[in-house]
């Protein structure tokens, strides 16, 4: 299964720390926050690495080269940082089948493994890691709905009044159906293209959408005091700490 990430981002609320540098190259306990994006994706199994790159586009390319740890890097441009689904239309020439989405901002140690799993065993059109959130929180991220069965009937962006304090996180799994849905995709009142309108479309269409729990942590790389949380819990501290407003890949 191939893997894309989205690095495209500028990271202006990570400043100073991405003066000089993209923010996936920050570094998060000794190495790049792509680094250990792409060690996670290798341990699921990914043979190729779709990477969407932008701002200082050339810092990323320069650093991995065409190969990470023996699997292929293909690079794709986004000229514009204008949201998630945007920056996923830049790579659909490159995928034909089911594919991994990992936003490159984010630090994972949770069962992003039964996300894979899932969609091949109910044969899924999407599916994606969710977390439970604080309801006064709720409204900072794409907000999900699901029936009995765990699978998602409803994805609002950022509501003003959050249906349920089940959001989404930065992986998923798709297959190609996602890109005609991102097509379709009107700019929200941020003036972005987003996913979660996206995934809404599929299930309009009566597509399979599951949500599979997160067991574990994860941190959204948004602020320099995030930075701090991700390293704190990869040298196995708490996840007890007040988090900061999650952030967009364009930022």
């Amino acid at each position: 299964m191939k893997a894309v990430v989205l690095a495209a981002g500028e990271g202006t609320r990570l400043r100073p720390l991405t003066e000089d540098k993209p923010k996936g190259m920050v570094e998060v306990d000794g190495k790049p926050i792509l680094t250990h994006c792409f060690e996670q994706l290798r341990e699921l199994g990914a043979d190729e690495f779709v990477v969407v790159v932008g701002y200082r586009k050339q810092d990323i390319i320069s650093h991995y080269g065409d190969e990470f740890e023996g699997i292929p890097m293909t690079y794709a441009h986004q000229r514009e940082q204008k949201g998630l689904a945007h920056a996923l239309l830049t790579v659909e020439d490159h995928i034909d089948d089911d594919f991994m989405l990992m936003l490159g901002d984010n630090v994972f140690d949770a069962n992003l493994g039964d996300v894979v799993k899932r969609q091949r065993e109910d044969r899924a059109d999407a599916a994606f890691l969710t977390e439970q959130v604080p309801y006064e929180e709720a409204d900072r991220y794409g907000v999900c709905d699901t029936n009995d069965y765990g699978e998602i009937t409803d994805v609002v962006e950022k509501p003003e009044d959050p249906p349920s304090n089940l959001v989404m996180t930065g992986f998923y799994t798709f297959t190609p159906a996602i890109f005609h849905a991102c097509h379709l995709v009107q700019p929200s009142n941020r003036g972005e293209y987003e996913i979660s309108e996206a995934v809404d479309l599929l299930i309009q269409s009566g597509r399979t959408i599951d949500a599979i729990r997160m067991d574990g942590w994860r941190v959204d790389v948004g602020y320099p005091e995030d930075r701090e949380k991700a390293e704190r819990l990869l040298d196995g501290g708490s996840t007890d700490a007040e988090p900061a407003e999650t952030s967009a890949e364009g930022d």
